[in-house]
């Protein structure tokens, strides 16, 4: 029987790409997204996120063996939070149900080395607690507050998701069901999300300054998708709760030998 995964941001970029190459394997692919997708939701909201385990339950019969949470926003608004951080983990939470029935259930989501940025204290304890709505009125005046305090939005959700895969998958909802949960941390990948950020010469060299990648540099989506499906597969029995950064070294040059 082939592989039952639900990929959500699967309309474009490192979504669409894992979609594609999931489905060149033989395995069976429920693509969720704002639109273009098995299933049409959107992640910042609540009732997106009911409606997205409603429709898959119905869609996959009630079991499914791997969810990739890849959807994401990059724009320095209150709306990345919401689907950054809450809709990512309704995401993984509201559909670890239906990987109890696989015989070899996973989990990924996608984190970014952003993450390694320094965040806004304020909007990360509100994350890290859980409080939406707290969360979202910090986003909401660091919006207002101009383009650099605005910046710090992005990478602030990453590495409370980060965090919130830390902690959470070495516990009995996860690892004491069988479920490897991890996370990716790509660095500058060129899709949709990043064309406006590295459309010139001028705005890569930029980019590469912010974000250092010695190895091969900027990169598209279908090499973070080849990652993401090996953490999906059956291969991954015994990954629990890491954060893999595929940055073409990014990590390495910022905290060098830091996690030692």
């Amino acid at each position: 029987m082939p592989r039952i995964s639900v990929v959500t941001g699967s309309a474009s970029g490192i979504g669409k790409a894992t979609r594609e190459l999931l489905i060149e394997r033989g395995e069976i692919v429920i693509g969720v997204d704002v639109h273009d997708a098995d299933v049409v939701v959107d992640l910042s909201t609540a009732a997106g996120r009911a409606s997205l385990v409603e429709q898959v339950s119905e869609l996959s019969g009630g079991s499914i063996d791997a969810v990739l949470a890849v959807a994401g926003l990059a724009s320095p608004t209150a709306t990345t939070v919401a689907v950054n951080y809450f809709g990512t983990i309704a995401t993984l939470e509201g559909l670890r149900p239906l990987l109890l029935r696989s015989a070899a259930p996973r989990a990924v989501a996608v984190a970014s080395m952003a993450s390694l940025f320094p965040p806004d204290d304020i909007l990360l304890a509100a994350l890290l607690a859980g409080n939406e709505a707290d969360a979202l009125a910090r986003a909401s005046e660091l919006e207002a507050g101009g383009a650099e305090q605005g910046a710090l939005i992005y990478g602030t959700t990453k590495r409370a998701l980060a965090r919130w895969i830390r902690r959470n998958a070495a516990t009995d909802a996860w690892a004491g069901a069988s479920i490897p949960l991890n996370a990716i941390a790509p660095g500058v990948v060129d899709t949709p999300m990043t064309s406006d950020m590295i459309a010139t010469p001028q705005q890569r060299e930029a980019m590469a300054t912010m974000v250092p990648m010695p190895l091969n540099g900027i990169f598209e989506p279908r090499s973070v998708a080849y990652l993401l499906a090996w953490l999906a597969g059956e291969e991954n029995a015994h990954l629990c709760g890491q954060v893999i950064f595929i940055d073409g070294g990014s990590d390495v040059i910022i905290r060098g030998d830091a996690t030692w």
